[in-house]
């Protein structure tokens, strides 16, 4: 065997070696990503307080702020950059003081593109590829990383990374990079579930809004 049918024949078994890593550690990425999801289905609702950040380095951006989100099925209730956000099931109200305009529109619940905040914590059930990554202590917590690859070559999302609480089993921590550069990282500091909601919690009282503009995209 001359040494170029050796150097061929070493990059195989490299590649298949590294190849059978890949596949038990993607089994493994499974099975926490599994996990994660059937502890979601347990809870009725969910309140999630957490810290939004944004970086894009070429750009000169470096934001972060705090909001929080109420989860009950595939309706939520989002406060962000002073902005809330409501979705009853079948609307989107966008509603921004700061403009005094309210933008009322549709959103399909089933498409895959939008990782909406009724899917931040079961988007990556599918059109993603994962991979285990880096373990991380976080205050005596211990925090894996699965690392999601989008399928569709045209997604504006470069890849993410899904930090985990191995114990709790709930998400910590998801950094995405995006195509242009930007990194958005969302941390979570509170999340609380099963609480008593009020009645009117994703009805939208247009009377509330009497000076505002409202933009009717429905």
């Amino acid at each position: 065997m001359n040494f170029s049918k050796i150097k061929v024949f070493t990059l195989m078994l490299i590649a298949f070696t590294g190849a059978s890593t890949l596949f038990a550690q993607d089994a493994k990425a499974k099975k926490l990503l599994d996990e994660v999801s059937a502890k979601v289905k347990t809870y009725d609702n969910m309140y999630i307080d957490f810290k939004y950040g944004l970086s894009n380095d070429a750009a000169g951006i470096n934001q972060e702020t705090r909001g929080d989100v109420t989860l009950d099925g595939d309706k939520y209730k989002l406060n962000l950059m002073g902005t809330t956000q409501m979705y009853d099931g079948k609307k989107l109200y966008t509603v921004i003081p700061e403009d005094e305009e309210i933008t009322i529109s549709t959103q399909d619940p089933g498409d895959d593109d939008a990782i909406t905040p009724s899917k931040m914590l079961t988007f990556f059930n599918k059109g993603y590829t994962y991979k285990w990554d880096i373990e991380q202590n976080v205050n005596g917590r211990k925090i894996q990383y699965v690392k999601l690859t989008p399928m569709d070559s045209n997604s504006e999302l470069k890849s993410a990374l899904l930090g985990v609480d191995a114990q709790t089993k709930h998400i910590y921590r998801l950094i995405m990079t995006q195509n242009n550069g930007s990194k958005i990282t969302i941390t979570v500091n509170t999340f609380k579930t099963d609480k008593p909601l009020p009645a009117n919690m994703f009805v939208f009282d247009e009377s509330k809004y009497g000076d505002y503009y409202i933009n009717r995209l429905d």
